[in-house]
């Protein structure tokens, strides 16, 4: 199977570069795997389109300010050219560090993006915050160009990197963040910290949504799977088959675990928000012979058309990038032809698309 079987075309002022004003205004395409026919809806209308006794499923990750700005010392840089004076303006100069993921607490190493990456060598010293709230040095290098780095020991990391951090807007969306992006770009359900991009799924959700739902009888439950690196990097083969997945942390309490296999037993429908909760879901009970067993561990399954799916029987969505892994999960769900011909439908009535955009329902 070719990635490229995976392209559609996107005009790039489709790219929702804010969010609405209200969350839940945003429109909804209905595709139906087993017709392949689609609705225009309004998100308003999803609790109408479930059934009483769903059980729909959130991940309640919570998005950190992951992207650092700082600056190099420059120690372990290309020697200096004595006949160009910029060129130490530029060891000092600014860098910008994504944190996609903590790997040990003690010491205290992270796996990042960097940029400028290709003039960042091992061994060079970071400094973040002014006066330097964070010092970190680099200690390795990733497949792809990502860097591991070491910060140095200080009282309570995380107070200072919400102190001194940013919004990890998705690159695609072309502006700095802004105060009002700490609010939106976090679903009102968020509660467990590590992500460093929101499940976008989420974000249409309201109070008033979620009231509607527990009238119609739809049953709810959480769990957590932390969004990684795997989100920022491409498709980098020719053919599906050839792609690995990277791996992200994930948790399911027991309570989570009790509800779902209740749905299972009493065939009520597991509807899952986001891909996010789809992966999560799929992984778990791939591990458990087909029981989503209570537990936490490192979730690597890669989704694409001829997976067969054990949990999720329908899927809410936002619109995704061509030919990423994302986009093949829902066509997996939806069918190929499908979800490709809704997103074409999408483009030509002017949907909003990605993080910020409009979202669907496939079931």
């Amino acid at each position: 199977m070719l990635v490229s079987d995976f392209h559609y075309d996107l005009p790039e002022e489709l790219i929702a570069q804010q969010p609405l004003a209200e969350r839940a205004a945003s429109r909804l395409l209905h595709l139906s795997a087993s017709t392949g026919t689609s609705e225009d809806r309004h998100f308003r209308e999803f609790p109408d389109l479930l059934r009483p006794g769903d059980l729909l499923v959130f991940n309640n990750t919570r998005v950190f300010p992951a992207r650092l700005y700082g600056r190099r010392e420059g120690v372990k840089s290309q020697p200096l050219s004595p006949h160009n004076p910029a060129s130490r303006d530029f060891l000092h100069g600014r860098v910008e560090v994504l944190l996609t993921r903590q790997l040990q607490s003690e010491p205290n190493d992270w796996e990042c993006l960097v940029r400028p990456g290709r003039k960042i060598g091992m061994g060079e010293h970071l400094f973040f915050g002014e006066p330097a709230e964070l010092q970190a040095e680099v200690i390795a290098r990733g497949e792809f160009g990502e860097r591991h780095i070491r910060f140095a020991p200080v009282d309570d990391f995380f107070a200072r990197v919400e102190m001194i951090g940013h919004v990890p807007l998705p690159p695609y969306i072309d502006r700095d963040d802004s105060s009002a992006d700490c609010e939106r770009y976090q679903t009102i359900y968020a509660r467990e910290r590590g992500s460093v991009a929101a499940p976008t799924a989420g974000l249409h959700f309201t109070p008033e949504i979620l009231s509607r739902l527990r009238d119609r009888g739809v049953e709810t439950a959480e769990v957590t799977l932390h969004v990684g690196l795997g989100t920022f990097q491409p498709v980098r083969v020719e053919t599906v088959e050839d792609h690995t997945l990277h791996s992200e942390p994930y948790s399911i309490s027991e309570e989570a675990s009790q509800r779902i296999h209740r749905a299972r037993t009493e065939s009520r429908r597991v509807v899952a928000v986001g891909t996010t909760t789809v992966r999560t879901l799929e992984y778990a009970a791939k591990q458990g012979a087909g029981v989503v067993r209570s537990g936490s561990g490192e979730a690597n399954l890669f989704i694409y058309p001829g997976y067969k799916f054990q949990v999720v029987e329908a899927l809410l969505t936002n619109f995704h990038l061509p030919q990423s892994t994302l986009l093949m999960l829902v066509c997996a769900l939806g069918g190929k032809e499908n979800v490709l011909r809704a997103y074409r439908h999408a483009v030509a009535e002017r949907y909003r698309f990605y993080s910020y955009g409009d979202c669907m329902l496939v079931e």
